[in-house]
């Protein structure tokens, strides 16, 4: 009897979470509309539906208010309940810092940006800054009382065995320290840190249904290099990989790379690495800690005028860039290769060079380059993975009632 119980309530807890997830894949949807989706039969979705809204996790909109023009019976489609609770995102870079407070519904309530200096950590501790920074997004928002769910955090770096910090980060005197409990001991938050590489593959996959069924890489060139991976087999919030593509070994012994080893491919791929190349400045030199914007349109302006060092330093980028990618399809069958961040600018400059590289190996001669796509701004691929790893998490929670908002509990 109670194997059958048990059995039951999975059933239902594996029902709720296929609604919430058709909703959040295809937003509004009328019943019928679920039930093609979920493959539920019309029964099932009507009291799954009736259950959802009777929590407060899934509220009903009429045809008026979704815009829709039909005779007859007013059509009611069923979306996320919006009012059930808050996200707080975090994007943390070597630049800056972005804040955005949304709403269960995942709308946009309230964001604050700032900027990030290489001097900022040494000067206060990471958590310290980081439950000032989200004390503040609660001071501003009053309104959503005790409904926030949860802090979610890009970061850039390597992530500690329990994800509660990182052990290295190109973002100075980040490592070394507990974040998440920090958040969860003085503000009682779950936080969760998320490698930015890792959410670029996943934000493409929201962004782009095409490459739903493919193996894609998405490589960020900009004031580092990083890259991350989904496979089609990757359906759970926590799949893909994220590498640290950027600090594999191009050249034994060579350039100096910022996080201290010398021949990594970010060492000849980055924004500092192309500035110090085309200036000729020696390769052991310290690498810039920031490269203005202005200056690196003012190399590409160079190479394309047929400056020589500008030339060069674009071809040395693209060629430690395409070894790289010989050296990742040598291992793992990549249908698509996405390039991300301000340095595809520079594309056409470094397209050569990279296939180059790219047939530099055995595997690359055969299979050749993947595919490329551009994508100069990773900020929204970054976003969407970040919002959408967030809201999946919770829709898991009120599927499983581990997490109802607070006006259903409020009731019970």
């Amino acid at each position: 009897m109670a194997q059958g119980v048990a059995d039951t309530e999975m059933i239902r807890r594996q029902n709720r979470l296929l609604v919430l997830d058709a909703l959040r894949r295809h937003g509004p949807l009328s019943r019928s509309q679920v039930a093609t989706l979920t493959g539920l039969s019309n029964a099932t979705l009507t009291a799954i539906a009736a259950d959802l809204v009777g929590d407060g996790v899934v509220a009903e909109l009429t045809e008026a208010q979704v815009g829709a023009k039909a005779r007859g019976r007013p059509a009611v489609q069923l979306v996320h309940n919006r009012s059930a609770g808050f996200v707080l995102l975090i994007e943390l870079d070597v630049n800056r810092c972005r804040m955005s407070l949304l709403d269960y519904g995942g709308v946009l309530i309230d964001r604050v940006e700032s900027g990030v200096g290489p001097t900022l950590f040494s000067e206060v501790e990471p958590a310290t800054w980081f439950i000032e920074r989200i004390g503040h997004m609660i001071g501003r928002n009053t309104d959503i009382g005790n409904t926030l769910h949860g802090v979610s955090i890009s970061v850039q770096g390597i992530l500690d065995e329990n994800g509660h910090g990182l052990t290295w980060s190109p973002i100075p005197h980040l490592g070394g320290h507990d974040i998440v409990t920090a958040i969860r001991n003085r503000l009682g938050l779950a936080a969760r840190l998320f490698k930015r590489g890792r959410l670029m593959a996943d934000g493409m996959r929201w962004l782009d249904p095409a490459v739903a069924k493919s193996s894609i890489a998405t490589v960020y060139i900009g004031s580092t290099i990083g890259m991350g991976m989904t496979l089609p087999t990757d359906s759970s919030p926590n799949a893909g990989l994220a590498t640290e593509f950027g600090h594999m070994i191009h050249t034994p012994g060579g350039a100096q790379c910022r996080c201290g080893a010398r021949g990594c491919i970010e060492a000849y791929a980055a924004d500092y690495a192309i500035l110090r190349s085309a200036y000729s400045v020696p390769e052991h030199a310290t690498p810039a800690s920031a490269v203005p914007p202005a200056d690196f349109q003012h190399i590409i302006a160079r190479a394309r005028q047929g400056d020589r060092a500008a030339q060069r330093a674009f071809a040395a980028a693209g060629n430690a860039i395409g070894h790289g990618i010989s050296r990742l399809i040598s291992i793992v069958e990549i249908d698509k290769l996405i390039l991300l961040g301000p340095n595809t600018a520079a594309h056409d400059l470094m397209e050569t060079a990279i296939a180059e590289g790219a047939a530099a190996s055995l595997m690359g001669r055969m299979r050749g380059l993947p595919p490329i796509q551009l994508v100069p701004d990773a900020g929204e691929p970054i976003y969407r993975g970040l919002m959408m790893k967030t809201l999946t998490e919770i829709d898991k929670a009120f599927a499983d009632r581990t997490s109802l908002p607070t006006a259903r509990r409020s009731a019970e």
